[in-house]
């Protein structure tokens, strides 16, 4: 007979699935193909382990993967919010506490806690981890635009200040990390990819 915690756990992981078919708004390095939630999960995860000899402090490695794995899952009820709506706030916690309660409660108990826990903290964005998980977040996508012309700064009119606001929390993070960012976006207004107004 099959252990209901392993049922449980294969709906889980059946139900996450859906998560390949949200798309951002963002693209992918070097092309017009948008990211889904699943890439955007992945890359942040290999960027945290690779990256995390930069983070202001020592950091449970494994917390912040974890962190980045899951922090978008909610997004297969909630839907992705853009960060520079103009319409909709991008920390629309409520619909996606709901969501992270839906689908990590599929879980066994034990582990739906911990992982609404761990959404939770990352959300917050209080603790080391979370400050560096959160770090990675708005990196990826600075880099994409970078590498696409201003990407989705140019295709939905995001001016300089937007930009520095939304990614200045890096500094939380990384010192080191926001520093190259910020050179980044300083090169992207110079090369007329990114808009002061």
């Amino acid at each position: 007979m099959t252990p209901e915690n392993l049922l449980k756990q294969i709906q889980f992981i059946k139900e996450i699935d859906k998560i390949k078919y949200i798309q951002r708004k963002t693209k992918l390095f070097n092309s017009d193909r948008n990211e889904n939630d699943a890439e955007h999960s992945w890359h942040l995860a290999m960027m945290a382990i690779v990256l995390a000899e930069h983070a202001n402090t020592s950091l449970d490695l494994l917390k912040v993967v974890k962190m980045v794995l899951i922090h978008d899952i909610v997004e297969i009820d909630a839907g992705d919010t853009f960060i520079y709506d103009t319409q909709k706030n991008h920390s629309n916690t409520e619909e996606e506490l709901a969501a992270a309660k839906r689908i990590f409660g599929m879980l066994p108990k034990e582990q739906a806690e911990e992982l609404i826990a761990v959404w939770k903290e990352f959300e917050a964005g209080e603790t080391n981890e979370a400050k560096f998980a959160r770090t990675m977040d708005r990196l990826e996508p600075l880099l994409q635009n970078t590498s696409n012309n201003g990407g989705t700064w140019n295709e939905f009119g995001v001016s300089y200040d937007k930009v520095y606001a939304k990614k200045s929390i890096m500094k939380e993070g990384s010192d080191t990390i926001w520093s190259y960012a910020e050179g980044l976006i300083n090169d992207s207004v110079e090369k007329g990819i990114l808009k002061k107004d």
